[in-house]
């Protein structure tokens, strides 16, 4: 069992923001892989896809200048993706995938608690030199981003483009 602490309750409250969360720090998660279970719960932006339907690799590469390459990318509506997070930096990075106002209101309760860590199959957090993956299904057309939410990666313009076409 998981326990969320007041001050997390009382950020998610405020922020509006329907994320579960959970106290602890980054540091605490395994070789910046997160184990998630598959979950039907639709997102805007897709829901959780599975691993053994992958229809496309992306290796997005994480560096400590702030940025992923590739930053835009395009997929069909329908698609699974398998995203392979490679932190090739010495900090510690997070991919997090979501509508461009999620991603911000995410951002900000991170600047409030930057020790918070995540349980979500749209995010994984990624250790330096490790992998971190990600298998997500954009059953949605539209316009969505990827983003580092630690603590001024954001700010610092640590974030990509997702376009989903029918």
């Amino acid at each position: 069992m998981k326990w969320i602490t007041a001050p997390v309750v009382a950020g998610l409250l405020m922020s509006g923001s329907v994320m579960a969360h959970v106290t602890g720090g980054h540091g605490q998660m395994q070789q910046g892989q997160m184990q998630h279970q598959m979950s039907d719960e639709q997102y805007a932006w897709g829901k959780t896809g599975n691993a053994k339907q992958v229809d496309r690799e992306i290796v997005i590469s994480m560096t400590d200048d702030m940025r992923f390459t590739p930053s835009v990318i395009t997929v069909k509506a329908n698609e699974t993706v398998r995203f392979v997070a490679d932190n090739n930096g010495v900090l510690l990075h997070e991919i997090v995938i979501g509508t461009p106002d999620e991603l911000q209101k995410h951002a900000v309760m991170m600047e409030k608690f930057p020790n918070m860590a995540h349980d979500e199959p749209y995010m994984a957090h990624v250790d330096p030199g490790k992998q971190g993956l990600v298998v997500w299904n954009f059953n949605r057309p539209g316009e969505f981003e990827f983003a580092c939410l630690l603590p001024g990666h954001y700010q610092t313009g640590m974030k990509g483009k997702i376009t989903v076409k029918e």
